[in-house]
């Protein structure tokens, strides 16, 4: 019996042996799919809720698609995002989203990414400049959404129309976008005969309430008679606002851009005639759809832009998510 012994003992430890396998099978509950790798995202700032919703959606969307997302802000200081990048690069992620600080100072840094070999996606604001590979850029049709915002504006003076202020960004190219295209409709409204709107002022608002209150301030000033304020974006014409109250010219009419949710309660309130909205959250979901068809070898356009929509009060009073 003990010459049988040995066999029968390999032979049942063979039979468990081969009864474990199936655990890595098909047809067992399976463990999670391995990350594909990490997204480094840096935003020109996540103080403006704008940025916030397209960080929050990358991050989502990533997760959803098997992606680690590491979100940070520039803070619109070109030194502190190159820093960020160089700090991906270390980390050697799959791919990196920027919305630059300054298209033109950040150029230096993206090309270690690139010679690094890493993808490089921008959001919301591009880098057009020449010695740089981009692979793609997803933000919002800035150039159209000014054309709505002179159109906009055009509608808020009427006939009479009147001297008016911009209140611009001219670090971030979107907002170059914006005003371009704001400038074309009412120059060609100018041009048709109709009741002039002139550019009296155009002021640095920074993109943020202190400093468009106190450009809109300066305008207010300079032109006791302004009729109208174009801001580059809701922060600015927010800051606007408040500066306009305090000095009792109320019946001064904002144009704004974005279309976040303090802006849209203000242009219920009447307190900001119209925005050309945006839609962060999809810039967030499509970039990184961009990453993973990218992954894939799929080549991209250079840019994929997403249209705006003029909201005005009628829209904000059949909006359910404003009180």
């Amino acid at each position: 019996m003990k010459k049988h012994l040995l066999p029968l003992c390999a032979l049942t430890l063979a039979f468990l042996a081969g009864c474990g396998k199936p655990a890595n099978t098909a047809n067992t509950p399976s463990a999670p799919d391995k990350s594909k790798g990490t997204i480094g995202v840096s935003l020109l700032t996540l103080d403006n809720p704008f940025f916030k919703v397209i960080g929050d959606n990358i991050t989502a969307e990533g997760k959803r698609r098997g992606y680690e997302t590491i979100v940070v802000s520039g803070d619109k200081d070109v030194a502190k995002q190159g820093n960020q990048i160089k700090d991906f690069i270390v980390k050697k992620v799959s791919a990196i989203v920027l919305s630059p600080c300054d298209s033109k100072s950040i150029i230096p840094v993206i090309q270690e990414a690139n010679a690094a070999g890493i993808p490089v996606f921008t959001v919301d604001i591009p880098c057009n400049e020449p010695g740089v590979k981009i692979v793609t850029q997803i933000a919002t049709d800035n150039y159209g959404g000014g054309k709505e915002a002179g159109q906009a504006m055009i509608e808020a003076l009427g006939e009479a129309g009147g001297k008016i202020a911009v209140l611009h960004f001219k670090q971030a190219e979107s907002c170059l976008l914006r005003v371009n295209g704001f400038r074309e409709v009412i120059d060609a409204h100018n041009a048709s005969g109709k009741a002039k709107i002139t550019i009296a002022t155009e002021l640095e608002s920074g993109g943020a309430k202190d400093v468009g209150y106190k450009a809109a301030e300066d305008a207010l000033q300079a032109h006791p008679d302004l009729r109208g304020i174009f801001a580059i974006n809701d922060p600015a014409a927010l800051g606007a606002r408040g500066a306009l109250e305090k000095a009792g010219k109320t019946q001064v009419l904002i144009v704004g851009f974005d279309g976040q949710p303090e802006g849209k309660q203000a242009i219920k309130d009447g307190k900001i005639y119209a925005d050309p909205i945006q839609f962060p959250d999809k810039m967030g979901v499509r970039i990184v759809d961009a990453i993973v068809r990218h992954s894939k070898g799929e080549t991209l356009p250079p840019q994929m832009l997403i249209p705006t929509s003029l909201y005005r009060k009628a829209d904000a009073m059949k909006d359910p998510e404003l009180k």
